[in-house]
């Protein structure tokens, strides 16, 4: 018996909150990916996915299409048959209650990844004014990852889709804006770009950690050497706290900053990617390697695996990867020498080669010794675009700068083939720059370097009687100018395979 009005009030917020709580468990919900404006991919099947009470029969409706299935572990999900790109639509997702996704369109999806160049924002780019001006663009969607560093995988993001605006271009990736404005012009259907970055991350916090434990080198030299950074990171952070309460309770300025957080490997995986894997794409962009230079000779395997990681968890078969080399940064030397930043953008390459469908663009040309962050963004993600017309969308186009292929020697002089010369190489700007030849003595020399033909260069010096290997732009901060005639720079490349300064690191 209810012996007051005080227990009576109490007694009917508990009840209020056990329905209340059981009225919540039995909605269908979703995750934040599916919302108004959302781009669905266009061409192949497109998965849909929530959480309902067990039991719970759930069907999704659009564009004359209605999918049905049972919530089964307080989950479910459908596949809606393949769609022609076009819209906008209604989405409806019933159970016992009902969610509708206004303005839904079908198109092409990209997820754009990596590190601060992918993140450096449209608003922060060269000459921009008129390109945000001009961003006006409703068959262009924006889904923008908030940031999130976790132990464990997630099932659930944070963020919202944005039609293409001035104000929502602005704030998003630079180098994605620019590749889904030309993707957009090209393909002429909506686009959905899906922004997921971080600055200074680097590739082994976009892993799974089983991939990073079932390797032994990974375990080795990423997972048992975050773990002395961890413990120091937590008595330098214990310290600090300390300092700053005593600095507080004696009423006295405390200026130190905290310290840093070392990167934890797969946490933004588990933030940031994980939750994304259902979510049907075309495919993904990525600009990162910048933290990983130093570390360039495990970059070789460590960055495959990250997009074999990917590919595995996305369950689309070898979807098209598309990434940016590393612009040109740091002191212009005088002299060939080695370089962690060359070792780096040859691991980049060396992806292309070993996997299907995975592409790269050269910016040898935009870059700045003095920036780590070139401001010119648009060449990048107009390149990025055309890379996945050829790639991705299989059209008859070149999309690739001068690759080297092979090297022959005659006499005292050096004779580089190239594929991807297009309609011929050419340099824009009088002789080429960038060569080095060495002989047995693997002392490299600045080489004289002519175009012979359509598809080779011919590259010696007087200080070399017997060439041995040929390097272009190997270098952090690479002078170079060859490029083929349909607009596109050489990629930097070496010949040889003599020790890297980045082995074993």
């Amino acid at each position: 018996m209810i012996q007051n009005k005080k227990s009576l009030k109490a007694w009917l917020c508990l009840a209020i909150g056990i329905l209340t709580a059981t009225l919540a468990r039995a909605e269908v919900r979703m995750p934040a990916i599916f919302g108004d404006h959302m781009v669905l991919q266009a061409g192949e099947r497109v998965n849909i996915w929530g959480w309902a009470d067990d039991g719970e029969k759930v069907t999704v409706t659009f564009r004359g299409q209605k999918a049905t299935t049972v919530a089964k572990d307080g989950k479910w999900m459908v596949s809606l048959k393949k769609m022609k790109a076009g819209g906008p639509g209604v989405l409806t997702v019933a159970g016992k209650n009902s969610i509708q996704f206004d303005d839904v369109v079908v198109g092409e999806v990209w997820v754009c990844s990596g590190q601060s160049n992918m993140e450096f924002a449209l608003r922060n780019s060269y000459e921009v004014t008129n390109d945000i001006i001009a961003a006006t663009n409703t068959q262009i969607r924006l889904f923008l990852v908030a940031k999130s560093r976790l132990d464990e995988p997630t099932n659930d993001v944070k963020g919202s889709w944005q039609v293409c605006s001035p104000n929502s271009a602005q704030w998003f990736s630079a180098v994605a804006y620019y590749f889904g404005r030309d993707l957009q012009r090209a393909r002429k259907v909506p686009v959905g770009l899906i922004g997921t970055y971080w600055g200074g991350s680097p590739a082994e916090v976009w892993m799974r950690q089983d991939m990073l434990e079932n390797n032994p080198r990974y375990k080795k030299e990423i997972l048992d050497t975050y773990t002395p950074q961890g413990k120091r990171y937590e008595v330098a952070l214990a310290k600090y706290k300390t300092e700053k309460a005593e600095a507080e309770k004696n009423q006295v300025t405390f200026e130190k900053r905290p310290p840093g957080q070392p990167w934890k490997p797969a946490e933004l995986y588990n933030g940031m990617i994980a939750p994304l894997t259902n979510y049907t794409i075309r495919g993904a962009l990525w600009y990162q390697g910048e933290a990983n230079a130093g570390r360039a000779e495990q970059y070789r395997t460590l960055f495959p695996d990250m997009i074999r990681n990917w590919r595995a968890d996305w369950r689309e078969g070898n979807f098209p990867f598309l990434l940016v080399q590393l612009a040109p940064f740091q002191r212009i030397k005088n002299e060939p020498a080695e370089s962690a930043w060359a070792e780096l953008r040859e691991a980049q390459l060396y992806s292309t080669q070993i996997l299907p469908k995975v592409g790269e663009v050269v910016i040898t040309d935009v870059g700045n010794p003095d920036n780590i962050h070139p401001t010119k963004k648009e060449p990048v993600g107009d390149r990025l675009a055309l890379a996945a017309q050829g790639i991705a969308y299989g059209e008859r186009i070149v999309y690739s700068g001068p690759i080297y292929q092979k090297l022959k020697v005659r006499g005292d002089k050096a004779i580089v083939s190239f594929t991807s010369a297009g309609h011929g190489l050419e340099t824009r700007d009088g002789e080429l720059k960038g060569f080095a030849i060495c002989g047995e003595d693997h002392k490299f020399v600045w080489a004289n370097a002519v175009i012979d033909g359509k598809d080779k260069v011919i590259v010696s010096s007087p200080e070399v009687a017997h060439p041995v290997a040929v390097r272009y732009g190997w270098a952090d901060c690479p002078v170079v100018n060859l490029w083929n005639r349909d607009g596109l720079p050489a990629t930097p490349f070496r010949t040889d395979n003599f020790p890297m300064v980045t082995a074993g690191k």
